[in-house]
């Protein structure tokens, strides 16, 4: 679709292929320089390592529009040491702090008709991913890899403003305690979407997974990381070596800390502990935060005094505090801001 036919105001959270994207190629050992293409296509092998063992790994990010004028992405250098980490665990090589950033660039300037302008309340994905491309029939890693990255504008997440939303309690599990749980493989995700589909099918909007060792301590949901409030004030983010670093939740307990005055705490949370937080949500970058007003525990209901209707009083205050830093209606930390010039 062309930039001068979108109707930013009513754009959906959904794929809009843009005209741009980067391709680099590992091939002998190094990764070539990458180009921008105009080919949203991929050819591969039918054998390839990708297609046979799912070694793939990817991030998500987004590039906006500003108060001033200037577009900029957010902590994209967080988003690079994760990439490595999760190309690491999966005996990919590693995709430089600098390739990974130039790669952005290159990809926003070369799509920039198609960032959102301020105050339409969309924004820009951007969704760098790797993956194994030779032929490999073996269990092993491949030789040859990918590394793409695309971009497509997206809506706002809620229209209208974020409703809180019902959870249950997943009886499957997540991650295994020594599994991938904590790197953004393709594989965690593909495990997830039988749960998420029973889960909508039965009237819930999300899973809530606690952990596959002993199920008694929360982790994540199948795509976001748990905040809860304390009936006192304090910010609680659960703490597993199976959870998925957020960078939306790390950069919401910094926000909670230095800007709101407020007490944070990151540590293991207990699923029993949870009917006495006064407020839920779950964070991520597409969301921001999703504000949780109701979890079914196998029909006994977990009911959050912040209710049904909006999002709790700090959630909310968290909310608007990191969307406004995001947008430059707030300043940000050093170093938070990634300006594409």
């Amino acid at each position: 679709m062309a930039a001068n036919n979108i109707d930013w105001s009513n754009l959906g959270f959904g794929y809009i292929q843009t005209e741009k994207r980067y391709v680099s190629n590992f091939k002998d050992g190094k990764w070539d320089d990458g180009v921008i293409t105009e080919d949203a296509d991929i050819c591969l092998n039918e054998c390839a390592g990708v297609l046979q063992y799912a070694q793939t790994v990817f991030e998500g990010l987004k590039a906006y529009t500003t108060e001033d004028g200037r577009v900029v992405t957010f902590r994209p250098d967080l988003n690079a040491d994760r990439l490595m980490q999760s190309c690491e665990r999966l005996q990919i090589p590693t995709v430089s702090k600098e390739k990974f950033i130039d790669a952005i660039e290159k990809v926003v300037k070369a799509n920039i008709d198609y960032v959102p302008p301020y105050g339409s309340g969309a924004t820009l994905y951007i969704r760098p991913y790797v993956f194994g491309t030779n032929p490999v029939i073996g269990v092993k890693p491949a030789d040859e890899y990918q590394f793409r990255v695309f971009v497509t504008p997206v809506g706002p997440y809620f229209k209208g403003g974020a409703k809180p939303i019902t959870i249950r309690v997943c009886d499957y599990d997540r991650a295994a305690p020594h599994g991938t749980g904590h790197i953004k493989a393709g594989l965690n995700y593909a495990m997830s979407l039988y749960q998420i589909v029973d889960a909508h099918n039965k009237g819930f909007d999300e899973n809530m997974y606690l952990d596959a060792a002993t199920r008694t301590f929360v982790e994540e949901t199948g795509g976001a990381n748990f905040l809860f409030v304390t009936k006192d004030g304090t910010v609680v983010s659960p703490k597993s070596n199976s959870i998925l670093p957020s960078i939306t939740r790390r950069s919401l307990m910094i926000v909670a800390e230095k800007y709101l005055g407020l007490k944070v705490e990151h540590r293991p949370v207990k699923f029993e502990e949870v009917k006495d937080f006064a407020e839920c949500g779950l964070c991520g970058t597409a969301a921001v935060i999703s504000p949780v007003g109701k979890i079914n525990d196998h029909g006994e209901e977990i009911c959050f005094p912040s209710g049904m209707e909006e999002m709790g009083p700090i959630t909310k205050k968290l909310y608007e505090t990191l969307t406004g830093i995001q947008m430059g209606r707030i300043e940000a930390p050093e170093g938070w801001i990634h300006e594409i010039k």
